[in-house]
This record gives structure tokens, sequence and C-alpha cells, in this order.
């Protein structure tokens, strides 16, 4: 019986493939630089000449996308939208309900009350900057400069003088009037104006729900009842209380009319 090659497998077989096609590969370019002609070339990347055009237009999309994802913090540190989420969270852990409202909730009536109170300023940034911008009447550091000054008088006529003068400060910045503030310095001022005025709002908050339960605990314990806890009946106590003095309305009334001082 003649003695058969053996097969090579399928594993083995590969390998040889691949070397036979690279050895074509390069029999035929060199036969083609013989002959003169160019031979095949494989370019990955950029090509040199190109470079600073692709990395510019680069950078310019990664500004942009940088600026999308960071625009609505940064609107929201620029308007009321700070003490009012902030003040809403008082309320909910002032009547020890930590879940309820839900945050949703909570950050979904802060938004419609910042657009609420930042109406006007949003209809002098559209009178003054964005309108005559779309009308190529003004060039877009014009608009910046118009759509800065209403946000700018609306922060400075929330942010306190001492706040101002602290950034001002540090930052090393002296100027006639407060309408020359750069937004560098009124921006933090005003934020940091947001975080105290919020605080002492949430403060007084506090007062009216704490008496509940000082009078809850005073009364179980004069009752003998020292093993039922104070806040099972203290929450129920509070929450009627909030809703017979219309709570809510209170809060929101009281939110909207201390930007208006």
């Amino acid at each position: 019986m003649p003695s058969h090659p053996p097969k090579l497998s399928s594993r083995r077989r590969w390998p040889l493939t691949v070397g036979l096609g690279l050895a074509a590969l390069l029999c035929a370019s060199t036969a083609w630089a013989a002959e003169g002609s160019t031979p095949l070339r494989l370019t990955v990347g950029l090509d040199s000449g190109q470079q600073a055009p692709d990395v510019d237009v680069a950078l310019k999309v990664l500004f942009t996308l940088t600026i999308l994802t960071l625009a609505p913090s940064i609107v929201l540190m620029m308007t009321c939208f700070t003490r009012i989420v902030i003040v809403l969270s008082f309320v909910r852990s002032a009547l020890t309900l930590p879940g309820t409202p839900s945050n949703q909730i909570i950050v979904g009536l802060s938004l419609f009350l910042t657009y609420f109170i930042m109406e006007p300023v949003w209809a002098q940034v559209d009178a003054q900057a964005v309108r005559p911008y779309m009308a190529k009447q003004i060039t877009s550091e014009q608009a910046w400069d118009a759509a800065a000054k209403p946000l700018r008088t609306f922060m400075l006529k929330q942010a306190r003088p001492k706040d101002v003068d602290l950034f001002a400060s540090l930052g090393r910045v002296s100027v006639s009037s407060a309408d020359q503030l750069p937004l560098k310095i009124v921006i933090p001022a005003f934020v940091l104006s947001e975080l105290r005025t919020s605080f002492q709002m949430g403060f007084l908050l506090f007062i009216p729900f704490i008496l509940v339960d000082l009078v809850v605990a005073s009364v179980l314990m004069s009752l003998g009842m020292m093993m039922m806890p104070p806040a099972t009946v203290a929450l129920p106590l509070k929450i009627l209380l909030f809703v017979l003095v219309d709570g809510w309305q209170l809060i929101v009334r009281s939110l909207v009319l201390s930007f208006g001082s």
C-alpha cells in the first residue's frame, strides 16, 4: 500500500497560507520597484501636511462638548435654583420624611419656580442679546456682554457685599462700580450668599417642628409612656400641623418674595 503524506490540520495550515501570501506580496512589490512603478503603501493616521487643521477642529469639538455637558450646572448655579432646592430639601428633613416628596418632585418644582422667578431676566437676555445676534446686528462678543448684564444685575442684587468684597480681594480685582465686576467674581459670591440664605431659611423651618418634638416627648414622659418612641407620635402631628397652616403655599410664597427684595 502506498503511503499517503499526512494531512495538515487547519491550525497548522493557516501559518503556511499567510506566509505564502506575504512572500507573494514581497515578490510583487520587488518586481514593481524594479519596473519603476510605485509600490503599494498603507497609511494609518493623519497626513502631516493637514494635521494642524484636523487637531484644531478636534479641540473645538471637544471644547464644545465639554461646554454642553457643564452648561446645565453652570446655568443653575447662576439662577435662584440653588436656594429653592436647598430650602425644599430642608422642609423634607424637618418633616422627618426622607423619601417624601421624592427627589424628582423637589427638583421639578425647583425648576418651575426658577423659571417663574427668572422669566423677567430671560426676557431681557432675549431682547438685548439673542434677538440682535440672530438678526446679525451684533457680534458674538457683543451678544455675550449684553447677555451677561441682566444676569450680573440679578446676582449682585442677591449677593451680599461682604461676599463680593471677599472674592474681589482674593482675585485682586478693583473696579469703580459693581456693574464692571467680571463674572468670575460675581458668580462665586452669589453662590456663597445663596447657601447662607438657604441655610438661614432652613433653620427657621426647623423651629416649629422641633417644638412639636419637645411637646410630644414631654407629654409621653409625663404619662409614663417612656417606651413609646416620640417620633412615632410626632410624625402625624407634624404632617397635620403642616397641612393646617398650608405649609407648601407659605414656603413657596416666602421663596418667591425673598428674591423680590
